[in-house]
């Protein structure tokens, strides 16, 4: 019984590693992506640097760290306040869940952010 015990708990360490992993984003690409279109209704700045983008429905996305990486609010409301976008947004837990963490945003066919290599 204690062999099946330690075996279990292994199995069970591997499963949660799995799940874990599966929820982190790593070199997101646009194959492994959902392709969004929303209207950015209001750009603001949300916990950690990050840019909050808000669809008219309520819906709110986000790019990483954004602030961090040389973007402002004010640049990207000049961008894309109140215009069509084009969002890809990785899908997570091996193809199941759609995140709300941006991989990149087009505007008017332009790139205005991208992690894609």
């Amino acid at each position: 019984m204690k062999k099946f015990l330690k075996y279990a708990a292994f199995l069970l360490l591997i499963l949660v590693a799995l799940l874990v992993y599966s929820w982190i984003i790593i070199n997101p690409s646009p194959n492994r992506c959902e392709v969004v279109e929303i209207t950015a209704t209001r750009i603001y700045e949300g916990g950690d640097q990050d840019i909050m983008i808000a669809s008219p429905k309520g819906e709110i996305y986000y790019i990483n760290r954004g602030l961090e990486q040389g973007y402002s609010i004010e640049w990207m409301e000049k961008k894309i306040k109140n215009k069509k976008v084009t969002l890809h947004l990785p899908k997570q837990l091996f193809g199941a869940v759609t995140s709300n963490h941006i991989a990149q945003l087009v505007c008017w066919n332009k790139v205005v952010y991208t992690e894609f290599e």
